[in-house]
């Protein structure tokens, strides 16, 4: 009789803690707050796996880019973008994935009252980097997008902003987050897969991305080109491969890298992938030393596969092995890169310097990172077709060529500084049964279901920027 008495004491307690019939329906298993940390990470992974990955269904820029050619399916190096949903696929990720968790992470730690001022600081200016890294990825891919009305849950129907003022926003941002960084400490130490909380080198990234994104206005706004620049240099940037934005992939599912996913077994069955002749011959051309980690051999000699035409797999070189590691690091922005820009930075007049000097240590760096000994990358930089004196073109050019091949694997990025730089001289599939009139991309074309379901704000979109079209020209490309 005691134990149904406490029994029922008990149910009658229970019963009077609950405010009402919906408290029964919450699933305790499932929360309903997330931490901010965890939302940090979540985006770190969603940005990372978009812009590594292979997929044809989502990443078609090493195509774009000439690195890598199909050998079945060509609607990818030919540049269809309807057959799949290749425009939703980026753009669902940034917007959902990435942004949409940043956000939520922010309003987690502000109202956080239990972490330290400076250490509330420079997560929110964590935050902010790889938010302004997601917001300018979608700038330069579409061109005008929804900015000041997106991730608003009561507006389904944002408008589309003008790109150039967008862009004009996040350079102000970057680096109001970047002079936080410089005054405080700490961040999400494990949660940061980046950096593990290290805010110095936090504050490197910052001022690198500051030199990347005030290099795609430079032909357009010089000046403030210059000002971004110079105080991004003078602040503090890479200084080393060390410092490199990398996603550190592993060998266990889901966290393998995406490029080994897509290319090699026990992970897939494709056997679609091949590097193009358009990166191969001239890397054999100049005995880069690399290429023996980006390629590998068949009948004992590097051979590309035709850009854009049927390939037989058997036929051609494959992508290196340390390219399909599963533990590869996912990298997306890094010392060699930077170093390529403050080169161009020189040259505009932008910053003080060596354009040499820089140049040399953007080589240098790529190949270092790739293993290359220093006797091999001194003999390379001596190669009177490699060396900045004597190399053929202007600064553009011979820039824009080298890296490009330092590009090698992080298609975006490449694609990006070909539409940029406008080096090298890429040709679309031409000829021999290739659909006439193709060009290769200067945009990615927005998301179909923008079409469908915001079709005023797209129709307006689409105006703006001279028509809705892979061949349309984004707002700094002038060139």
């Amino acid at each position: 009789m005691k134990k149904i008495l406490i029994f029922l004491i008990t149910a009658v307690i229970g019963v009077s803690c609950v405010d009402s019939l919906e408290d029964w329906n919450v699933d305790p298993k499932s929360a309903t707050k997330v931490p901010g940390a965890m939302l940090f990470s979540n985006a770190l992974v969603g940005y990372s796996n978009a812009m590594v990955t292979p997929n044809v269904n989502s990443n078609n820029y090493r195509l774009y880019a000439q690195y890598w050619t199909t050998t079945t399916y060509l609607s990818e190096p030919r540049y269809n973008m309807t057959d799949r949903l290749i425009p939703q696929a980026l753009w669902q990720t940034m917007y959902r994935d990435v942004i949409s968790d940043l956000r939520e992470a922010r309003k987690s730690i502000e109202a956080d009252a239990a972490l330290l001022p400076a250490t509330k600081s420079a997560q929110l200016a964590q935050i902010e980097i790889v938010e302004i890294l997601a917001w300018s990825t979608l700038v330069n891919t579409f061109g005008n997008i929804p900015y000041t009305e997106a991730m608003d849950f009561a507006n389904p129907l944002p408008k589309f902003d003008d790109a150039k003022t967008v862009y004009s926003d996040l350079l102000k941002r970057l680096q109001a987050a970047v002079a936080t960084l410089k005054t405080n400490s700490g961040g999400f130490g494990n949660a940061d897969v980046f950096y593990k909380g290290d805010a110095q080198k936090w504050a490197k990234l910052g001022n690198s991305l500051l030199v990347r994104m005030g290099l795609m206005i430079a032909d357009v706004d010089a000046s403030t080109a210059k000002q971004i620049i110079s105080s991004a240099v003078a602040s503090g940037v890479f200084q080393s491969n060390a410092d490199a934005l990398k996603f550190p992939y592993n060998t266990t599912l889901p966290h393998v890298n995406p490029v080994a996913q897509n290319t090699v077994t026990p992970y897939t069955t494709r056997q679609d992938f091949i590097p193009a002749a358009t990166i191969v011959d001239p890397m054999k051309e100049l005995k880069d030393p690399r290429i023996s980690a980006f390629f590998t051999t068949i009948g004992g000699e590097y051979k590309g596969g035709n850009y854009g035409f049927l390939n037989a797999y058997s036929a051609y070189s494959k992508l290196g092995g340390r390219i399909t590691k599963a533990d590869e690091p996912g990298v997306l922005l890094d010392y060699s890169e930077t170093m390529f820009a403050l080169a161009e930075a020189v040259e505009r007049g932008f910053i003080t310097g060596d354009a040499q000097e820089y140049y040399n240590k953007g080589i240098t760096a790529s190949m270092e990172y790739w293993g290359v000994s220093s006797d091999a990358i001194t003999t390379y930089l001596a190669n009177p077709k490699v060396a900045y004196k004597t190399a053929e073109g202007g600064y553009k050019q011979k820039i824009g060529f080298q890296k490009w091949i330092a590009l090698f694997n992080r298609g975006w990025e490449g694609w990006t500084e070909w539409r940029r730089l406008d080096y090298p001289k890429l040709l679309p599939p031409t000829g021999s049964g290739a659909p006439a009139g193709l060009a290769i991309p200067l945009r990615v074309i927005y998301p179909p279901v923008e079409q469908g379901l915001n079709g005023v704000n797209y129709q307006s979109a689409a105006s703006a920027i001279g028509g809705d079209l892979a061949t349309t020209k984004l707002w700094w490309d002038v060139n």
